[in-house]
């Protein structure tokens, strides 16, 4: 019997949790990615980043709100794994 151990969620890779789900919530409600920046009043160059798996960028707990609230969900769900 395999015993399979959860990767530990670690700051390094909070951020590619929470970037990979951004951008599922954003295709799933049909944005664009510069739609969203345009809702939520950010640069198309900041979300492509808060998205991507190559750059490591760092995001405000209000900035998070603000998006998870233009896309219609709860804050939580950006960072199921």
């Amino acid at each position: 019997m395999m015993a399979y151990i959860k990767e530990e969620v670690t700051s390094s890779n909070i951020y590619n949790i929470v970037g990979k789900n951004i951008q599922k919530f954003r295709k799933m409600k049909g944005y664009t990615g510069e739609q969203l920046a345009t809702l939520c009043n950010l640069s198309y160059g900041y979300i492509k980043n808060l998205e991507s798996q190559k750059v490591y960028a760092t995001i405000s707990i209000e900035t998070l709100k603000l998006i998870a609230d233009k896309l219609k969900v709860k804050l939580g769900d950006f960072f199921d794994d």
